[in-house]
């Protein structure tokens, strides 16, 4: 099969919502560039938006749907002459789009001979907005006057600086002690790769202003405090954390003096005492939907540690793709890391027929995890079992009851992603990759997911059956098998509290935490790994991403707890509900005042706060196709989540905040044109 380079058809596609007039329609336009007809043809398409399976088709055909990958072909006999058009109209979305990523984003028509020819892809317009679409970060401009003198993000815990030095030309470092050095050596390597130009560290003949790093026994690891003289700073910690961070808050200072001197100084004299609120400050990437290669990575990492972040949560695994090099079963990532036309899995979100993906190699990890480790970053791996396993279950079909009838589908509309928790096989292969990723890891928490698995998983299974018979008794198997070909469309309706399929994850959950118990870790989870109550809560780490009430309850009842709130915390979430504005909407929407003011322990009792651990956002790649939609939807909300995380709320001010963020690095560097 080849792949033809040229683009010779476009897409459009138009999405009309509900009105007192008229019902909701989707309607995908297939233009001919061309000087020839065609015929015999078929067009695909990815979104993320879903084609409902059960929709009705208006023009053609809806030949096959994964997922958000679509096929549909034309009537019977229907050539596409050149320069006309022909148009499809779909009555029946899986969820209806609220915004201009909701739609399709990659296309490709496949000829009568089966070859594929990619197809130019507008962006989905709706009926009623005409607003021009948006890429890039949210711009927050540095303003001449801002409510403090000194620029620093997340603010400390108590600064009272005064006096005003010409900035310095940078910082010449003078450690004593190996934690000192370690941290010296890792912040100039981390400011080399964020600011390449700067020179923030350089010695004392180049200009450096002399920060000696001191030894402090009477500070918590990450806690630091600065005193500012005319001849130099002393800047004391007790571990390698603390003189870190320490640095850091130096050199946003210093940037701020230097690029903004109207508005910031760098201080003559006066102290910074400084701590973190929270001990969990995450962030959680998810590289499944889409690919980020070990440079992307590692900028990312840096630019966490510039925000005083130190949880990594990487979500290598997923429905959509398997990212992790597992030497026990090569086939994880020859198969589950590629998306194409004619593979085992097919385009989605955004891929076109090409092969598309990757995967990191067991260098690459332990390349980034040393990069991580070094600026103050635990990185915190997650294998999403017993759902979320479709790439997997490609890759290892060994993994699914060989006699199991029927089809369930999850929220995602993936058929029978789950691998059989009733199978002596499936905890064998999974003993076996986990073995291999603590060897990798040296994080002591290693995440399973354990989330959206459907009510009807495994309810054609004989083998899930029988065990449910065993452990529950025949009622509840009856009730169960009477679930077969369950189809969930709505988030949320996943909910297996007290099914079938509840019974076997629970059983499911336990023995994969007592394996990892063995093996001394921690078991991180989504908060539906709760369900059943059977997992160890001093061996488990629950992270609450539903709401804030779900998370306190689940804290009431022992459960450590990360708060990570879909309706705030996600930064899939769109900025606003405008169509123009990209990412997703089913969850909620917060622009960066809204997630910084929020409360993530609202309500919460003092015996609850016991139970918390920290806060995190969430980063789920379905919309991010274009690197400027991603600097759209992360940055500055990222940097607001790290000062809930560290300033105390009583510290808080947004009109700081938006004050100083405007400094703080992006990503991609693709900022908002307005």
């Amino acid at each position: 099969m080849t792949i033809a380079t040229k683009t010779k058809y476009q897409l459009e596609t138009f999405w009309v919502p509900a009105g007192q007039d008229e019902n909701p329609v989707y309607t995908l336009t297939l233009t001919n560039n061309t000087d020839q007809p065609l015929a015999g043809f078929k067009l695909c398409v990815s979104g993320p938006a879903r084609i409902d399976p059960e929709a009705t088709v208006e023009g053609g055909r809806l030949l096959k749907r994964l997922s958000n990958h679509s096929e549909f072909a034309p009537p019977e006999g229907f050539v596409l002459k050149p320069g006309e058009t022909w148009t499809v109209k779909a009555h029946g979305m899986s969820y209806h789009p609220k915004h201009w990523t909701d739609g399709a984003n990659a296309g490709y028509v496949v000829l009568a001979d089966n070859n594929t020819v990619p197809v130019s892809v507008a962006p989905t317009r709706a009926k009623g907005d005409n607003a021009a679409l948006t890429r890039g970060a949210v711009v927050y401009p540095v303003p001449k006057v801002a409510p403090v003198t000194v620029s620093v993000v997340p603010w400390p815990s108590a600064v009272s600086v005064s006096g005003r030095l010409a900035p310095p030309a940078g910082l010449a470092l003078q450690a004593e002690g190996n934690e000192a050095e370690a941290a010296a050596d890792a912040f100039e390597t981390l400011t080399e790769a964020l600011f390449a130009v700067e020179g923030i560290v350089r010695p004392v003949a180049e200009g450096g202003f002399p920060v000696l790093l001191a030894s402090a026994g009477d500070l918590a690891p990450e806690a630091y405090r600065i005193r500012f003289s005319v001849s130099g700073v002393i800047l004391s910690a007790s571990a390698h954390a603390g003189f870190l961070y320490g640095l850091i808050t130096l050199g946003q200072i210093l940037r701020g003096a230097r690029l903004h001197p109207e508005t910031f100084l760098f201080p003559a004299s006066g102290e910074i005492t400084d701590a973190p609120a929270l001990g969990w400050r995450g962030v959680h990437l998810d590289v499944a939907r889409q690919f980020y290669g070990t440079a992307e990575i590692e900028q990312f990492l840096r630019i966490m540690a510039w925000n005083k972040l130190n949880r990594f949560h990487w979500h290598l695994s997923d429905d959509e793709a398997w990212r992790v090099e597992i030497d026990a079963y090569p086939a994880l990532t020859e198969i589950g890391a590629w998306r194409g036309h004619g593979l085992k899995i097919p385009p989605l979100l955004g891929s076109g027929p090409q092969v598309t993906g990757g995967y990191y190699t067991k260098t690459a990890i332990r390349q980034i995890v040393a990069l991580a480790s070094g600026i103050g970053i635990e990185v915190v791996p997650e294998i999403d079992v017993p759902g979320h396993c479709y790439a997997m279950l490609q890759a290892i079909p060994e993994l699914r009851d060989p006699q199991e009838q029927g089809s369930y589908f999850s929220v995602q509309g993936f058929p029978d992603n789950c691998i059989n928790p009733a199978r002596e096989e499936t905890y064998r292969v999974l003993e076996t990759i986990f073995d291999e990723l603590i060897e990798l890891f040296p994080s002591k928490i290693i995440h399973i997911g354990a989330d959206e698995v459907p009510l009807g998983a495994w309810s054609g299974s004989p083998e899930a059956l029988a065990r449910l018979t065993e452990v529950s008794g025949e009622a509840m198997a009856t009730a169960h098998a009477a679930r077969l070909n369950v189809i969930t469309n709505t988030h949320g309706a996943d909910e297996i509290d007290g099914s079938g399929a509840a019974v076997l994850q629970a059983e499911f959950l336990a023995r994969v935490q007592a394996f990892l118990s063995s093996r001394g870790c921690i078991t991180g989870g989504w908060q539906e790994a709760a369900h059943g109550n059977v997992i160890d809560k001093s061996q488990s780490l629950l992270f609450g991403w539903r709401t804030v009430e779900a998370s306190a309850a689940l804290a009431g009842e022992g459960y450590d707890m990360v708060v990570c709130p879909g309706q705030v915390y996600y930064l899939d979430m769109a900025n606003s509900q405008a169509w123009s504005e990209p990412g997703a909407s089913w969850a909620g929407w917060s622009d960066p005042e809204k997630l910084y003011t929020f409360d993530p322990i609202e309500g919460w009792s003092e015996d609850q706060k016991k139970h918390l651990s920290g806060v995190q956002c969430c980063i789920w790649s379905e919309p991010m196709t274009d690197r400027g939609v991603f600097d759209r939807l992360v940055f500055p909300r990222l940097s607001a989540l790290a000062e809930t995380g560290w300033t105390l709320p009583e510290r808080k001010s947004f009109a700081r905040f938006e004050a100083l963020v405007g400094l703080m690095p992006i990503l991609y560097g693709i900022y908002a044109e307005s």
